[in-house]
């Protein structure tokens, strides 16, 4: 006998006719919680498409605003919502996708003070996240709560996606991300999305494969095989498959770890100092950067000068040959990798000119 809503019944009829999917499997997504992380890139698609096919409860944990470099893969955000709270632009979608949802919002993050507490009574934990700390201390938090992880990421034109499950009430061979990725790496092992870039419709569609892997998991339907890595490539519209096997050295995570710690971040050496030199004009800012990044953000810089990363090498001896003797610059990027980059290539020619080159800790997406 079916229990859900009549509403929603009419509104996911279609779904029901599809073989093997009917009204106990409308009914289990209905009776579901799952709790995502992140509206961004992977969340948004992920978070719309569980709503239009019947997911009946979701939690999402978020602290940012919109901005107008979010909208072209945030799908579900306008140029209107710049400004507004993602978690309160989301929720409202989402209602408009399905009368009825129960939407719970978490204007936060989720860490490891708060992560066993929010996976009380979620069926599956997703993680859209965009950062090393947060998808090992998700990932950690799954395996110490038992908790199945749909598990997904994008760079450029590829996107990764798994489902994991281990700790308590996992299966005996269940497999848990740690299998793959024992420890978690440094923060430089690969280029920031400012640099590297993300095409827009490439987070869309590894947030419907996420999006598939959960529906699966949650209703029997198909094949959810716990610890099979999916690696898609946008350019050739292949999936290339690998099968992960639980590592019978690797002891399970019973507790958390120092995440921030181990993302081995750029260390402040005196930011705020460098730019006081700028605004003052004590020292020159120099933007490495490309330069559609620079509509993206920047810093406050009077005479800031820009050569762009991808231009010839000479341009940045002739830069420091246009100095005068004695001047400082302080070079800055989107992360401070590039920069540094910079510093190091040029710093023997510019000291033969006693010009100081000093890299930006943490380029501007520290400010």
């Amino acid at each position: 006998m079916i229990s859900f809503p009549e509403q929603e019944l009419r509104r996911t009829a279609r779904q029901m006719n599809l073989p093997g999917f009917g009204p106990e499997q409308q009914e289990a997504l209905h009776r579901a919680k799952v709790l995502v992380i992140g509206a961004g890139g992977l969340g948004c698609p992920i978070m719309q498409t569980l709503a239009a096919t019947g997911v009946g409860h979701i939690s999402l944990i978020d602290d940012d605003v919109v901005d107008l470099t979010n909208i072209h893969r945030q799908i579900l955000f306008g140029a209107s919502d710049v400004g507004r709270k993602k978690t309160e632009v989301a929720a409202e979608r989402l209602r408009e996708l399905q009368p009825g949802i129960d939407v719970t919002t978490i204007d936060g993050r989720m860490d490891a003070s708060n992560a066993v507490e929010l996976l009380e009574d979620i069926d599956v934990l997703i993680d859209g996240s965009d950062t090393f700390a947060t998808k090992f201390m998700a990932a950690d938090a799954a395996e110490i709560t038992g908790t199945p992880l749909v598990w997904g990421s994008v760079l450029r034109y590829r996107g990764d996606v798994a489902l994991w499950w281990s700790g308590p009430g996992a299966p005996d061979d269940g497999v848990g991300m740690r299998d793959l990725y024992p420890d978690q790496p440094d923060a430089d092992s690969v280029p920031d999305c400012a640099t590297a870039g993300v095409l827009g419709v490439t987070t869309s569609v590894v947030g419907g494969l996420m999006s598939t892997e959960v529906i699966k998991f949650l209703t029997g339907v198909g094949e959810a095989t716990v610890g099979t890595l999916h690696m898609y490539d946008a350019l050739t519209t292949q999936i290339r498959r690998f099968d992960v096997r639980r590592d019978p050295g690797r002891e399970l995570v019973t507790a958390f770890a120092d995440y921030e710690g181990a993302a081995c971040a750029v260390p402040d050496n005196g930011s705020e100092e460098l730019l006081e030199a700028v605004a003052t004009g004590a020292a020159v800012a120099l933007d490495v950067r490309e330069e559609h990044e620079k509509a993206i953000k920047d810093i406050s810089a009077a005479r800031a000068a820009h050569i762009p990363t991808s231009a010839d090498p000479q341009l940045g001896v002739d830069f420091i040959d246009s100095l005068p003797e004695g001047t400082d610059v302080v070079v800055y990027c989107a992360s401070g990798k590039r920069s540094q980059g910079f510093v190091d290539k040029h710093a023997a020619h510019a000291d033969a000119r006693n010009v100081t080159l000093t890299s930006l800790p943490g380029g501007v997406n520290a400010l």
